[in-house]
């Protein structure tokens, strides 16, 4: 079914219409300098396709929330809790709920945690519910940097995630991302590339106007045409609107925002002017003045020695809890457990860690393991000892605890190949073949199983021979251990393992 939205006129009056089902499927990206009316624009096609589809808008300035009125979306205020925001994007998705994310109010760290919540919560519906949704983003730059800004890192790994989401892999999910931002270099690539339709406004500086240009494939002489545009003014290009660069200007909206640009209005200072400045309120008497205590000057070095000489107090005892104390043994069992059965996939080692985090993560909340799942850190690390799973004997040993020890100073990549090489010259077990190094670094290279090998050699862990029958010995002098003999070019063994388990 083909729907025309009417966004306005291009040159000679001649409707602008937009085809909404195209749309749905190629995205939109609105750029302009603030002030050029991206707002408005964004105003003009929820008002226009309100009646024909489902939309969600993030709206960090709650200047949206006024389409509730007149079309009745639902205003979620975001001062919520992650989860909470989660639930209802997806409840969103099951009833076909027009909404708008109201984030005034908060900071940007707290906004963009929000957005990536909810967004989220609708990227993860179930399959029955991906009805076609809009999902209009204003001031997307915000959620989707391209670089990193004063925000932490987690929350923009957060919303930046969610953003890429919407925008790559949306489409099959009925999601149809529709982005505006203030300039193109703000914006993370990997979110903007994923447009195909493009409504570019005024933008002044150089490398703007020239990036707008080549996104519409326009000359580079006629890139300063962007300059001259006046509100409210768009060039457009895209399967959705014109296959050619095409003039819109956007045409009027039945709604307003709850901010506008600010007027002129004539000046008159007051006639008693001292009077109101200098003459107290009663009312100031009651509002206590709140001034910002003076920093403390710098203690001095006899003070400083002091504290140090100072003898440190007993350690109180923590406080007993109402909640009930999470058994740090079962949990540590549970966890062991679902490690134990996620490498139990023959496919587990060419899996890479973040599929397998997920995996685990999943597999924790499935089991309701208490407390908090360990982090990607603490999660390699497991990894890496579970790939070896010693026996209790080897386990205890000093030799196992001073072989963990030198692992630490490896990348989590490579730690599970030294393990294993460490367990087989503890157990003075066969030195394991270039197929079974291979796996466990996650390839099926043999090439590059005998390269960590040498780099392991080169950096003094180990040392590398071949007996009369070419069979290999690693020996490890720091353990004073060392491998049996083994054929480099034998099998497998953890394939044969675990072919023989199935």
């Amino acid at each position: 079914m083909k729907v025309a939205i009417d966004m306005g006129a291009t040159t000679g009056a001649a409707p602008a219409t937009l085809d909404l089902e195209e749309l749905l499927a190629t995205r939109l990206l609105v750029q302009g300098n603030s002030g050029s009316g991206k707002s408005h624009l964004l105003r003009r096609l929820l008002e226009q396709s309100a009646p024909w589809v489902q939309q969600c808008i993030i709206d960090p300035e709650g200047d949206f929330t006024t389409l509730s009125e007149k079309f009745g979306h639902t205003v979620v205020d975001a001062t919520r809790t992650e989860a909470e925001l989660t639930r209802i994007a997806a409840r969103v998705r099951q009833h076909r709920v027009s909404v708008v994310l109201n984030l005034e109010g908060l900071d940007v760290e707290q906004q963009m945690r929000a957005a990536a919540a909810f967004l989220g919560g609708m990227f993860d519906a179930d399959r029955d519910f991906w009805y076609p949704v809009l999902v209009v983003v204003d001031e997307a730059q915000l959620f989707a940097p391209a670089a990193a800004g004063e925000v932490s890192d987690e929350a923009r790994k957060l919303s930046l995630g969610a953003m890429t989401n919407l925008m790559c892999r949306g489409r099959k999910r009925g999601l149809a991302g529709v982005i505006a931002t203030q300039r193109l270099a703000k914006l993370a690539k990997n979110v903007a590339a994923e447009a195909s339709n493009f409504l570019m406004g005024r933008t002044f500086l150089d490398i703007d106007m020239a990036r707008a240009a080549d996104l519409l494939g326009m000359e580079k002489r006629t890139a300063e045409q962007f300059r001259d545009l006046a509100r409210g003014h768009f060039i457009a290009l895209g399967p959705a609107i014109s296959r050619r660069p095409l003039p819109v200007t956007i045409g009027a909206v039945e709604t307003s925002a709850r901010s506008t640009s600010p007027k002129l209005t004539p000046f008159e200072a007051p006639v008693d002017a001292a009077d109101l400045i200098f003459t107290a309120d009663p009312d100031e008497a009651i509002r206590p003045v709140v001034r910002r205590a003076p920093a403390p000057p710098p203690p001095s070095t006899n003070d400083l020695l002091a504290q140090l000489s100072r003898a440190r107090p007993p350690a109180e005892e923590a406080p007993v809890t109402l909640f009930p104390e999470i058994d740090e043994a079962e949990r540590d069992a549970q966890i062991d457990a679902i490690m134990a059965e996620l490498l139990g996939d023959p496919d587990a080692s060419f899996r890479t860690v973040a599929v397998l985090y997920q995996d685990f993560l999943v597999r924790c909340r499935i089991r309701r393991v208490p407390g908090e799942p360990p982090a990607l850190p603490a999660f390699k690390r497991r990894l890496a000892v579970a790939r070896v799973a010693p026996d209790k004997e080897v386990a205890q040993s000093d030799g196992w605890q001073q072989a963990l020890t030198m692992s630490e100073t490896l990348t989590e990549d490579v730690q599970g190949v030294f393990l294993v090489l460490a367990q087989a010259a503890l157990t003075s077990a066969p030195c394991p073949s270039d197929a079974t190094l291979a796996r466990l670094y996650g390839t099926h290279s043999s090439s590059r199983a005998r390269r960590l090998l040498t780099w392991f050699e080169e950096r003094g862990l180990l040392v590398v021979r071949l007996d009369f029958r070419q069979n290999r010995v690693v020996a490890f002098p720091d353990l004073s251990a060392e491998t049996a003999a083994g054929d480099p070019n034998g099998p497998d063994a953890m394939a044969d393992v675990r072919g023989a388990a199935e």
